[in-house]
């Protein structure tokens, strides 16, 4: 695996380089050598965070945990991440055989000021085709509340979201 770390106005401690290599070493055997894992490490009012983005065939994995130490945040972001793995496993085994996933990065943000509105963030990606299922699974290994791609039998942009009553929605290009 692939392994890139960032540090966000911090140093990043000598001694976590081999630690975090050794604790992602978990997933090897899920993910092929070409796998690449991005953590983003911080720190914010005593608190250490991880963001760990892991990608690998086009699917990407993500978590973020805050713990008293790098170590502790790592170790939680890994088991959040294991237990996406598990509760997906027979999906995820289906589609990886077949190959319908696709590359795919985080949705655009915007950012609302009280006078103005500006963007302060744009995000690019590329749409590919796949199904609605195929769409709900990706939004919810990424953990976001809704999701952009292209419809395979229509070829028309759509959107899933999760609804507040803990099922989904679509929105279809006309």
């Amino acid at each position: 695996m692939k392994t890139t770390i960032r540090a966000q106005q911090m140093r990043v401690p000598t001694s976590f380089y081999p630690a975090a290599e050794k604790k992602l070493s978990k997933f090897d055997r899920f993910f092929p050598d070409d796998t690449e894992v991005v953590l983003k490490i911080s720190s914010k009012r005593n608190l250490d965070s991880v963001e760990m983005t892991i990608n690998s065939g086009g699917i990407i994995y993500r978590s973020e945990k805050q713990g008293d130490s790098l170590l502790t945040a790592l170790d939680e972001a890994i088991e959040a991440t294991l237990r996406q793995i598990r509760k997906n496993k027979t999906r995820l085994e289906k589609k990886l055989r077949g190959g319908a996933f696709v590359k795919e990065t985080e949705e655009p943000e915007t950012h609302e000021d009280e006078d103005t509105e500006q963007i302060t963030r744009v995000k690019t990606f590329s749409l590919k085709p796949m199904s609605s299922e195929e769409a709900i699974l990706q939004m919810n290994l990424l953990n976001h509340s809704f999701f952009v791609f292209t419809d395979q039998e229509s070829g028309k942009v759509c959107v899933v979201y999760r609804r507040n009553e803990n099922d989904y929605g679509m929105i279809v290009q006309e």
